[in-house]
């Protein structure tokens, strides 16, 4: 087909042939909807006709300004035409209205981020026609004034409370509580009600085209209509909400949404009409059984807005009326579970007994989830064990190390309501998105407490540790989003009296009340919600997790997949080494020396580098000796037979030293007190000594290879240390295996030099010991020069491991600590940078790394090469320094492990696919 195509029908031919130009394949161009809308049909699923305008129709428009594309309104039009002789109706026909949805549809599923229009093409004369047609006025004027309601707020951006608040004095009037009970009578009154909201909030000078005799009226042209719709949808795509989750996400920006324009299907014809959202399988857990939601006589936006208290999907086939497409929709459950060979998404309406599927897309699931059904399809065949492994996304697995509440605690209950999303969470209760964030940015964790969540609300979603709702199923936008983000969310709690303006819960069959700033916990695997905070504990990497890891590193570490993929860990102390081992990692990769400095140990480093007395820095050097002996021997020990890199000290001076400003001000409050004149003598001594050692730049200073150099007694006391650890364990017939790291060296001779001094205090200490210690010298390369210079390093080194964090900084010349704080937010917003590059790594980082590493293999071709710096523990940079830097292993922090052994395993199974 055309790649200058814009528009792909969908669904059956006026004669009920499959008239179908998309599939599957085609997400980058119909969006995830309208490719799978395509497929359905295709596969002989009853999908009501219509057409999908491509995503890059969208992209075309946004980059002109808002402007159509030569030809686009031309070939929506024909699509239109083509749509009304199929079905053999005309959209606002006066006697037989055709009426459509106007949806989104992006690549990636983005639920309840963009725009949406119901009902299209009514207007004063087709409403008249639909109650012919339908016998049903209460249903016409319901759908109508439902029409009016959604394209003034989605498309005109008309306040949706200035409705909510008319519907809701109409219920009043009618003596009524739901908008079911309303009649016919007080319905058509309503659509008078919101046209005239319609005009006394849309601007005539914005929208000319609006404008009849003088005073801006609702649209009762259907390709005005439809216009404006479309463009809507359009412009959704670069809404708040929709650029916010697709940064969360790493979704890009220039991908745009497809438009779907659909023939309406209703659900709010009666108790024989129904509409719903389900899952193949539990997305909560993964247990292999029908999930989700239905409404009786109401449309889609209803069960997933949450106004209404839905009914589960299992309820359905025992519905009366409602029995047969119950039955027709379980067995389409297992159509398309078998066709997509995943856990799926659907949406579906009931039209007086007739069932039509509106959506299918592969299912949003928890972490726990995704590994169940992953597991259960490689049992059922399905899907093969790599396969599996390729479906769990790695930063995923961070929720299955969210905290739990603790079996030992007895929380106070004060309510439950549905398990929308695992994992415990304790927080001080908000009632808005924006305290949230508020009270979030000054450290405080709290719950988002709300009747039920919007698209707008989602900045508040991110910020909070939890969300609870008091209305609202499984399906609704809180528990989809909040699955999806990994945050745990508790809804439909209804014992939940909220009131937002009061800023209070009252706890229905109690005199309990809570208010803002209480706090509460919420256990969103059970749905318990308790009063206080609940003791959390972390889970543990067994079952399903243990299950699909292992799977992983078989993967990883498989011998005929070409160069392993290993995974280490970033630990300072025993504590951390035995958790990474718990959670997989085989070796350390880096030890940070200098964190064994700080606390107490400070003041002993403060004396041997400020000290001008001989005998007191060499005490201070021999308790340094002792304390640095034993903290490496106790590593060791717990590492036993595993490789463990020590970076030698690398610290800027400075954070070794006092404040020079806090000392002044201490000087001046002495001298104020009348203080010891000899005290303040040694106190102003001490100053001038930090004064001097003062640098404008610390980050590019005295520090890493060089400060080994200045204060050559530092790195022959480190060495001797861990030549001492490592002898002791040898003799006591254990495996040490420490490798030392010259840590920031740019030019050849600064290592030369250093595993000369390396090498004799290694030879020193093997011969008082009588034991050959043969420890791997290496380097830690942190500097652009490094890298070009890699090769002749790699002519005297054991070893490079690739300190990403320093090496971005000096890449861009960053610091990452002001960069982060006050310009990458504002060039991720304006798209100078697409990505914070100390998260994931640039592109031209990854240069060098590759430039490193192949001029070092060249010359030492018996050389590893791993990456120690927070890009360690990135999915999407893992594997990329695996497959296209070529280095053996990453190093990360202990709880980013197992999502390191996965990204590892995704890495190998990419490289084998070419």
């Amino acid at each position: 087909m055309s790649r200058d195509k814009r528009v792909y029908r969908f669904g059956t031919d006026g004669r009920g042939g499959d008239a179908t130009e998309g599939s599957a394949e085609m997400r980058y161009i119909l969006g995830g909807k309208g490719a799978n809308l395509a497929e359905m049909a295709r596969i002989g699923l009853p999908v009501p006709p219509g057409f999908t305008i491509t995503c890059q129709t969208c992209v075309e428009y946004a980059q002109a300004g808002d402007v159509w594309p030569e030809g686009a309104l031309e070939e929506v039009a024909a699509a239109e035409r083509d749509l009304e002789q199929r079905y053999g109706k005309r959209l606002g026909d006066a006697a037989d209205p055709l009426l459509v949805s106007v949806r989104s549809g992006a690549p990636f599923s983005m639920p309840g981020m963009m725009d949406t229009v119901l009902n299209l093409g009514l207007n004063d004369e087709s409403v008249r026609g639909l109650i012919a047609q339908t016998d049903n006025p209460r249903f016409a004027w319901d759908s109508y004034r439902r029409f009016i309601q959604m394209f003034s707020d989605v498309v005109l951006g008309v306040d949706a409370d200035l409705f909510e608040n008319a519907l809701t004095a109409r219920r009043l009037l009618a003596g009524v509580r739901t908008d079911a009970e309303l009649s016919a009578e007080d319905l058509e009154a309503l659509v008078g009600e919101f046209k005239a909201i319609f005009s006394d909030h849309v601007s005539a000078k914005d929208h000319p085209e609006l404008v009849v005799d003088g005073a801006v009226a609702f649209p009762a042209d259907p390709a005005l209509q439809l216009r404006l719709a479309i463009q809507a949808v359009f412009g959704s795509w670069m809404n708040e909400r929709a650029i916010l989750y697709r940064q969360r996400n790493g979704i890009p920006d220039d991908l745009g949404t497809a438009v779907n324009v659909q023939v309406m299907v209703f659900g709010n014809k009666g108790d024989t009409s129904a509409t719903g959202v389900a899952f193949t399988r539990n997305p909560a857990d993964g247990t292999r059984e029908f999930y989700g939601d239905f409404l009786v006589n109401a449309q889609g936006e209803d069960v997933v807005a949450g106004i209404r208290n839905t009914e589960p999907i299992s309820d359905l086939a025992s519905k009366p009326g409602l029995e047969s497409a119950g039955a027709e929709l379980e067995r389409y459950f297992s159509v398309l579970e078998n066709h997509y060979r995943d856990m799926c998404d659907i949406e579906f309406t009931i039209e007086q007994g007739s069932l039509w599927m509106l959506q299918t897309r592969v299912g949003k699931r928890t972490a726990g989830a995704a590994l169940r059904i992953a597991i259960d399809m490689v049992g059922e065949g399905l899907i093969t064990r790599e396969e599996a492994v390729s479906r769990i996304d790695p930063a995923q697995l961070d929720q299955l190390l969210h905290p739990q509440f603790d079996t030992a605690a007895r929380p106070d209950v004060i309510a439950r309501g549905l398990n929308a999303s695992p994992g415990a969470a304790v927080g001080a209760i908000v009632f808005s998105s924006d305290d949230a964030v508020e009270r979030a940015q000054r450290g405080e964790p709290v719950i988002l407490v709300r009747w039920e969540t919007n698209p707008d609300d989602l900045k508040g979603m991110v910020a909070a540790e939890g969300i609870l709702t008091s209305h609202g199923g499984k399906t609704s936008h809180a528990a989809v989003i909040a699955r999806g983000m990994g945050t745990p969310c508790v809804c439909g709690v209804e014992a939940f009296r909220i009131d937002a303006v009061a800023k209070e819960v009252r706890i229905a069959g109690s005199d309990l009340v809570l208010h803002e700033g209480d706090v509460i916990s919420i256990d969103g695997a059970t749905g318990v919600v308790a009063a206080g905070a609940v003791p959390l504990v972390s889970a543990e990497l067994t079952g399903d997790l243990g299950t699909i890891l292992g799977w992983a590193d078989d993967i990883r570490l498989a011998p005929d997949a070409g160069r392993p993929a290993h995974v280490r860990v970033n630990a300072d102390n025993p504590e951390d080494a035995r958790l990474a081992l718990e959670f997989g990692a085989e070796a350390i990769g880096l030890c940070r020396t200098e964190h064994m400095f700080l606390g107490e140990r400070k003041s002993i480093i403060q004396t041997f580098i400020l000290s001008d007395d001989d005998a007191e820095r060499a005490g201070a050097l021999d308790e340094l000796l002792r304390v640095q002996t034993e903290d490496f021997a106790s590593m060791m020990r717990t590492m036993d037979g595993r490789p463990m890199v020590i970076r030698l000290i690398d610290p800027p001076l400075h954070e070794f030293l006092d404040s020079p400003r806090e000392l002044d001000v201490a000087i001046a409050r002495l001298e104020a007190a009348g203080g010891d004149p000899e005290r303040v003598r040694a106190l102003r001594d001490r100053l001038r000594r930090i004064d001097a050692m003062s640098e404008a730049n610390p980050m590019l200073g005295l520090r890493g290879v060089r400060l080994s150099v200045i204060f050559g007694d530092l790195p022959l006391m480190q060495v001797r240390a861990i030549a001492e650890a490592a002898a002791r364990l040898i003799a006591e017939g254990l495996d040490p295996r420490p490798e030392i790291m010259v840590p920031l060296v740019a030019i050849t001779e600064e290592h030369v030099q250093m595993r000369e001094l390396i090498e004799r205090v290694l030879r020193e200490v093997g011969a008082e010991r009588g034991i050959a210690l043969d420890i791997p010298v290496g380097t830690m390369v942190e500097l652009p020069r490094a890298c070009l210079v890699a090769g002749s390093i790699a002519a005297h080194a054991d070893f490079f491991c690739f300190g990403t964090n320093d090496l971005t900084q000096t890449t861009f010349g960053f610091s990452r600590d002001d960069a982060e704080a006050k310009f990458i937010p504002a060039y991720l917003h304006r798209k100078i940078l697409t990505a914070n590059p100390f998260e994931t790594v640039d592109d031209a980082v990854l240069e060098l790394v590759r430039t490193a590493v192949d001029k070092a293999r060249a010359v030492n071709p018996g050389m590893h090469f791993g990456v120690c710096g927070e890009h360690g523990g990135d999915p999407a940079s893992i594997v990329r320094f695996l497959n296209e830097a070529g280095v053996d292993y990453v190093s990360c922090s202990p709880y980013r492990v197992p999502q390191a052994r996965l990204a590892a395993a995704h890495a190998v199974l990419a490289r084998t696919r070419g």
